[in-house]
């Protein structure tokens, strides 16, 4: 099973490295990370996709609790929330027919082109990951260059009255 984390953690040199190390050498893999400033510059936020039972998943919280860097841990994918990541892709694509053909499917996937050569175009998407691996695939054809993605980054949505139902 799939799974989000979320670790607000002090900004000092080592976070990272320490708390990856302490996740590798006790056998968890991180499937995808992303770490970035918050509003306030003395915390980053990481934001882990680790794949395991319920069992791995309140191992790697406990173990990432007991850092003395880390503020707070949150279990985003057990709320509702919203995720993202980002990929870059350089595609092979000529003047003429077939780059109409990888401009359709840019509009339809809802991405948009960011740089154009003599034989490529580089594209930047967003979404979910399933979106973005879908979107790799229709351009397989063309001939994928190169490809560049972040991790994953989540939040969880805002309650809203509207959706609290209260029993009486």
């Amino acid at each position: 099973m799939r799974h989000i984390l979320s670790a607000l953690v002090q900004n000092v040199p080592g976070v990272l490295a320490h708390i990856s190390g302490m996740l590798a050498s006790r056998g968890y893999n991180i499937h995808s990370l992303a770490v970035g400033e918050t509003d306030d510059p003395q915390i980053s936020r990481m934001t882990f996709v680790v794949v395991g039972d319920n069992t791995v998943l309140e191992q790697i919280r406990k173990q990432l609790e007991k850092v003395v860097t880390v503020v707070r841990v949150h279990n985003i994918s057990s709320q509702d929330h919203v995720d993202r990541d980002l990929m870059l892709l350089k595609v092979s694509a000529s003047a003429g027919g077939q780059r109409s053909e990888v401009r359709e499917l840019v509009d339809i996937f809802r991405a948009r082109i960011v740089d154009v050569g003599p034989d490529d175009v580089m594209i930047e998407i967003s979404g979910r990951e399933n979106k973005l691996n879908a979107f790799m695939d229709r351009l397989r054809p063309y001939g994928i260059l190169e490809v560049v993605r972040t991790g994953c980054i989540a939040m969880v949505r805002s309650r809203s009255p509207e959706n609290d139902v209260t029993m009486k």
